[in-house]
């Protein structure tokens, strides 16, 4: 067992690495039905259609924080294992926040009716995405499909 000291000094620099470099982290997911649908949000507090997801919390995994956001923004159960796609550097949201995106099969167990955060969600054929759809969202389709080369950022 170490001495007092040097876990005060471990904990110290800790707190100090906790502080100065801090990062957050969030999950997306390309949700997919049974028809090869893909399921999208419209949230009341940015603008566009977005997929699904959300902040990790502490003592949250990956997982959890993934089949949370898909449970509270569109009543989605994923079906299997999820796919982790690509990490990403979210720049344009923080400069210490990453996504993780995920590609998996779900189900909904019951439609997403509005709410204070979510105003409209549905699946939509990749071929009719609703007007409004995010450059981001757009983006990491045209990646999923392997029309455009995975990118480091957001």
């Amino acid at each position: 067992m170490r001495n007092w000291k040097a876990r005060l000094v471990t904990r110290v620099l800790h707190v100090w690495f906790a502080l100065s470099r801090g990062m957050t982290l969030g999950v997306r997911a390309a949700a997919f039905d049974d028809q090869g649908r893909v399921f999208l949000v419209r949230h009341s507090y940015v603008p566009g259609w977005h997929m699904p997801g959300g902040g990790v919390e502490r003592g949250e995994t990956l997982a959890q924080a993934l089949e949370k956001e898909l449970r509270e923004e569109g009543n989605l159960q994923v079906v299997g294992e999820p796919e982790l796609f690509a990490v990403y550097f979210n720049r344009r949201t923080s400069v210490r926040d990453h996504v993780a995106f995920y590609r998996c099969r779900v189900r909904q167990t019951a439609p997403k009716l509005a709410d204070r955060e979510i105003l409209e969600a549905g699946f939509f054929p990749l071929d009719g995405l609703p007007a409004g759809v995010t450059a981001a969202t757009r983006r990491r389709l045209a990646e999923l499909s392997g029309d455009q080369a995975v990118s480091d950022e957001w």
